[in-house]
């Protein structure tokens, strides 16, 4: 079949990329991995005699000695918000001239929110983007429409662009994520991509923020996102390396064998307090290694959620 120019052009990279993924996910799967709440509370009203007392609401009754039910809104349809860290550690490995499927933390964070987007659009849920470095720079709030669904793959490919060595954008999470919190009013799927690498006198504060994530009932999952080999096992050769903080653009030249020991020390301790917050908050927290690439560190994780209902 001759292919049709027209229609691919209505499609950008990223767009074409991310519907050849979801296709073949969705073929060997039975049930989608992501659901809508099924009933959201509504209101009090009074019980009817002789009605069932399944929904009757028995601490209200404690409090009033009268009989209230509970009346509820059918929730059908889900709504995610989409949240990506665009500080300049995402950009690790730096690469100045590498665009499309680039091997760096912001790449990787891309292709596999684009991959959701398409997946929530087959199943015609409502999807945001939010954007962050040092401060919160897009918010869009979920909606399911096409052209929403293009704005978000247009604010998607741009961070695909490269960037040169002087961008410097420093790393606010904690500001950023309690006004991503405030501003998503309604119950919904909060997909976090980040290396939630802040400074370290603000760890608490970012736990902090996470927190405010789960209010109003939302479910979170964190894609920590990290080049496992370079910044968690910290495995370089056994040679002097001029190493460059990307967000504010100090360098230290040093041999990696002075540092390791401490190095592994602190990123491992950080690592371990990240999950464990997450745990106690009932956040679901994914290791997202990039040398992996995003497929099979994404399908597998959407494979586990599908088999869990």
């Amino acid at each position: 079949m001759p292919i049709n120019q027209q229609e691919l052009q209505q499609f950008s990279h990223l767009e074409l990329l991310a519907r050849q993924v979801v296709e073949g996910f969705i073929t060997g799967l039975h049930k989608s991995p992501f659901h809508g709440f099924s009933v959201e509370f509504a209101e009090h009203r009074l019980y009817n005699t002789g009605e069932s007392t399944r929904h009757i609401d028995w601490k209200l009754f404690a409090r009033t000695e009268k009989l209230f039910v509970k009346r509820y809104e059918e929730e059908t349809n889900l709504r995610c918000q989409i949240i990506i860290d665009n500080s300049s550690s995402m950009y690790f490995p730096f690469n100045e001239t590498q665009r499309h499927e680039a091997k760096n933390k912001i790449s990787f964070s891309v292709y596999a929110a684009a991959a959701i987007i398409e997946l929530l659009k087959t199943q015609r849920d409502a999807v945001g983007l939010s954007l962050f470095a040092d401060k919160l720079d897009i918010h869009t709030p979920a909606r399911s429409s096409a052209v929403h669904h293009k704005l978000l793959y247009s604010e998607l490919e741009k961070l695909l662009q490269p960037i040169t060595a002087d961008t410097k954008k420093q790393t606010s999470a904690i500001t950023a994520l309690h006004q991503i919190a405030d501003a998503i009013h309604k119950r919904s799927l909060v997909v976090l991509f980040s290396d939630m690498f802040d400074s370290a006198d603000n760890a608490e504060e970012l736990f902090a923020a996470l927190q405010h994530l789960k209010h109003n009932k939302h479910e979170v999952v964190l894609f920590h996102v990290t080049d496992k080999a370079k910044e968690l096992d910290f495995e370089f050769e056994n040679r002097p390396y001029n190493f460059i903080d990307l967000e504010t653009g100090e360098q230290i030249k040093l041999h990696p064998n002075q540092v390791k020991e401490n190095y592994l020390k602190s990123i491992t301790d950080f690592k371990t307090n990240l999950k464990l917050h997450c745990a106690q908050y009932k956040i679901d927290f994914v290791e997202a290694d990039i040398n992996l690439g995003f497929k099979q560190v994404l399908l597998p994780y959407l494979l586990k959620r599908s088999a869990l209902y």
